[in-house]
Parts: structure tokens; C-alpha cells; sequence
């Protein structure tokens, strides 16, 4: 199934990915009534990650920005896959975002802006959200950024 957010997906020239297979011991989405939260979710590309470090190090924040965008696509695909439908997506509320960064790297809210960016142009008004963007020394598969976002579904969703 299809509607208008995943049209506004193709407008971008963007193409919504399968979900991304649990690494562990987890769901990569999870619904509690009108939420769904999803887990993190890093830069996966058809099953593997285009670039791996620390961000101010080995990848560029430029980068890492482009990272935080395919995330929030990944995130999206998560939260299809326990709604079958993007269009019961009423607003984002949270976004977290991780960026494993290099010591004197402090430019994490720059880098999570791939996300809020992508969330905006895709979802308008429904994107905007409250954030958090955190630098960690280290994240899974060494990846350079990871994000986790919560929605909130339409009423009767």
C-alpha cells in the first residue's frame, strides 16, 4: 500500500527501503497505542553501511549529514512496517540522533539536521518535531550516525 507520503517519497527522487533487519534482540518499531517508536536506526544501504568511523575524523560532517537523512528513511520504513501505512503518520514527535564523533567534534545538531530536514520535506508540518542530538564515542558496525524517531498515528489509526 501506498498514499501520499510515500508519492512525496518518489517526488524526491527517493525510494522508501525495506525494513532493516534486527542486529540483536530487538523490533525495529513497536507500536503502544497511538505511538510507534521506533528503534535505532543506522545508515543501512540494501543490507550494509556506505561508509563507517567517527564523524570529524574519517567522515565528513557533509557526510554524515547525507547518513542522517537515509536513516530517517530507514526509520520511516520501520514505522511501515508495524502500520502499513505512512499516511496514518498525524506528526513526528521525537527525534534522537547519535553521531559517533571524533573528540574536538561538536557539530552534532548540524549532522542530525539530515534527518529534521528529510522529515520536513517529506511529511511538511506532520516532520516537525522536538530533537536531541548526542555525540558517542562508538556506535554499532562503527557506524557514524543513528537515529530513532517516535510518531504519533492518527485518531482511530
Amino acid at each position: 500500500m501506498s498514499g501520499a507520503v510515500e508519492a512525496r517519497i518518489a517526488e524526491l527522487g527517493l525510494i522508501l527501503p525495506e525494513v532493516v533487519p534486527p542486529l540483536a534482540a530487538y523490533q525495529p518499531a513497536v507500536r503502544s497505542g497511538s505511538y510507534v517508536y521506533t528503534s535505532g536506526q543506522l545508515p543501512m544501504v540494501k543490507g550494509s553501511l556506505p561508509v563507517t568511523g567517527k564523524v570529524g575524523a574519517e567522515v565528513s560532517a557533509e557526510q554524515a549529514k547525507e547518513l542522517a537523512a537515509t536513516c530517517a528513511l530507514n526509520a520511516l520504513a520501520a514505522v511501515k512496517s508495524v502500520t502499513g501505512d505512512l499516511d496514518l503518520i498525524a506528526r513526528v514527535v521525537k527525534v534522537v540522533g547519535f553521531v559517533a564523533s571524533a573528540p574536538d567534534f561538536t557539530g552534532q545538531p548540524g549532522v542530525i539536521n539530515g534527518t529534521s530536514e528529510l522529515l520536513g520535506e517529506i511529511l511538511g508540518d506532520k516532520g516537525v518535531h522536538a530533537r536531541s542530538a548526542v555525540g558517542v564515542a562508538v556506535l554499532p558496525l562503527d557506524a557514524p550516525v543513528e537515529v530513532e524517531i517516535q510518531v504519533e498515528l492518527v485518531p482511530g489509526a
